[in-house]
């Protein structure tokens, strides 16, 4: 038996040895006449490899994300390159494609990426192309533009300032939270501060402008309902005539809302106008399942107030950090 054995042990050496000689062999003879062809080939075979790796860590574990607008300033500045955790929430298979690896759900004061409710697509191609083009070259190339040239935001970053259960509402910009469980509303930035959580929401209109700004809203309604001006009521008009006509005025959500309420007044019979007032002075209830999102520069956002809750599963990642530029490298996690 041992013959037999040393005999195997023999074969397997010789074989063995002979491989290696012909591959180092061929390596070698590949090197004396390596071809500008085969140089290309080589080089496409990296790049390749490189692109392929590149892309598994973005759909997996982390991406790098490029702020496209004023929104979340000052947390986050417009031009800020971000990490985003994608591995915290889930891993998706593909973009928007189901997750693998389901982590925690996102949570209050996450500063979350997502897929963005209002975005039109070009096509599931052209969408899948952009996404991984931008992944491919770590955020520098998105070819997903409009007419004007203008880069289209597939995904937004915002704060979660509700969670399933909540209900929000809002009055002159200042947003004010029901928990689950609660019949009281609270001041956000107080329950903010009292639990913890970030007070980084800032507002660029002062309050006291409010009652002018209100007042166009409630105007511009009446006028759609076509009541003269003679019909109007005098103290709207003089509320609308002391308009500080320099002040900065982009509250869309409030000045929508009085624009329901002057169509209400207007014609009292109108139910669709009195549903939207009713609806919009109510605010946002949250399902379970889902989370609204909102920006922390509250008077220059497209967030939740417009375009309403978003599903956990519409949830890409999460901000960990900001590394570039250098001088505002930070970590964004809260609690």
């Amino acid at each position: 038996m041992s013959i037999n054995m040393d005999r195997v042990y023999d074969f397997v050496q010789l074989k063995t040895e002979s491989y290696l000689t012909k591959k180092k062999a061929k390596k070698l003879y590949e090197k004396q006449h390596k071809t500008l062809k085969s140089e290309i080939l080589d080089w496409l075979d990296a790049i390749v490899f490189a692109v392929v790796v590149v892309l598994v860590i973005n759909l997996l574990f982390v991406q790098l994300y490029l702020i496209p607008s004023p929104s979340m300033e000052t947390t986050l500045m417009t031009g800020d390159r971000v990490v985003v955790s994608k591995f915290i929430y889930g891993c998706e298979i593909f973009p928007e494609g189901p997750k693998i690896f389901s982590g925690r759900v996102p949570d209050r004061d996450d500063i979350i990426t997502f897929y963005n409710p209002t975005y039109e697509s070009r096509g599931p191609v052209f969408s899948t192309i952009s996404t991984m083009l931008y992944m491919a070259t770590f955020s520098l190339v998105n070819i997903d533009r409009d007419a004007e040239g203008n880069m289209l935001e597939k995904l937004l970053v915002k704060r979660v300032a509700g969670v399933g259960g909540d209900t929000v509402t809002f009055e002159n910009g200042y947003a004010k939270i029901k928990l689950s469980g609660t019949d009281e509303y609270v001041d956000e930035q107080q329950f903010r501060s009292e639990n913890g959580y970030a007070v980084s929401q800032q507002r660029s209109i002062e309050e006291s402008t409010y009652t002018a700004y209100n007042a166009l809203g409630q105007l511009n309604g009446m006028a759609e309902k076509n009541l003269s001006l003679s019909q109007v009521p005098s103290h709207l008009l003089n509320d609308y005539y002391s308009m500080d006509q320099n002040a900065y005025y982009t509250d869309n959500y409030s000045y929508e809302l009085n624009i329901y309420e002057g169509m209400r007044k207007a014609d009292p019979t109108d139910m669709s106008s009195r549903s939207n007032y009713v609806r919009m002075r109510l605010g946002i209830y949250v399902p379970e399942g889902s989370v609204l999102p909102l920006g922390d520069n509250r008077d220059n956002s497209n967030d939740g107030r417009y375009f309403g809750t978003v599903t956990e599963s519409k949830v890409n990642g999460r901000v960990v950090f900001v590394f570039w530029p250098l001088s505002a490298i930070k970590s964004v996690l809260g609690k």
